[in-house]
């Protein structure tokens, strides 16, 4: 199994979110998060004085796959994320050991 932990822009979460649905991945953790990367921040004016932006608004949301189907979300994620421009954002992948479902406690590939 492979954890996925994308890092994008705030304003896609509704076209990754989609994306996911369609190609059978309903469960994901969503967290609302400020970082940056490359592009260091912005530089903002706010009554005719400048200040820096250092950490961007950014979604990062999380989900858990079997082996196979690991391609098939990171090339959704991708595609519904991309807009070519810095700031886009990362996506992140993870071997994981197990994954029990607590209601039932069933283990391994039925518990995602």
């Amino acid at each position: 199994m492979k954890k996925i932990e994308a890092v994008f822009r705030v304003e896609k979460l509704e076209d990754v979110t989609d994306a996911l649905e369609k190609i059978g991945c309903p469960g994901m953790m969503i967290t609302n998060i400020e970082g940056h990367g490359r592009q260091k921040g912005l530089i903002e004016q706010f009554r005719g004085r400048e200040y820096k932006v250092r950490f961007l608004p950014k979604v990062k949301v999380e989900i858990v796959v079997n082996d196979g189907d690991a391609d098939k979300a990171v090339n959704a994620i991708t595609r519904a994320a991309r807009t070519e421009e810095i700031g886009d954002g990362k996506i992140f992948i993870s071997n994981i050991e197990n994954v029990i479902r607590i209601r039932t406690g069933e283990k391994g590939d039925v518990a995602i």
